[in-house]
């Protein structure tokens, strides 16, 4: 057991849409990401997608939906088989929690991130 600061992993990088394993938290991983721009639409038709955003602001596409501006201290949870798209006009630090194994990009054309641990 150890406590993990956010903010010095999140110094470790700086690089965008490449999120890093913090922490193992039953059989999911807690991760941190970086990004600006957008990421392509998609869904995970097992799990539903967590988002906490530590620092900055980040939109949330909905298919056929209104977005969704989510800030500093608030947590957004797409659900399972919905299809969304994050993105942001200005960097943005989130949280992650997704299961292990589960890519994040989801079913779209994107090549999923490694997920390198920290």
């Amino acid at each position: 057991m150890k406590s993990v600061n956010l903010a010095e992993k999140l110094a470790h990088f700086s690089t965008h849409w490449d999120p890093h394993v913090v922490a193992d938290y039953n059989d999911n991983e807690v991760m941190v990401v970086k990004f600006i721009g957008e990421y392509p639409f998609h869904k995970h038709d097992t799990t539903d997608d967590f988002f906490y955003v530590l620092e900055g602001e980040m939109q949330m596409d909905i298919e056929g939906e209104p977005s969704r501006t989510i800030k500093a201290g608030e947590l957004f949870i797409v659900p399972k088989g919905v299809v969304h798209r994050p993105r942001a006009d200005r960097e943005v630090k989130v949280l992650l929690i997704e299961p292990k194994g589960e890519p994040n990009s989801g079913d779209s054309d994107r090549e999923a991130a490694p997920k390198t641990r920290i």
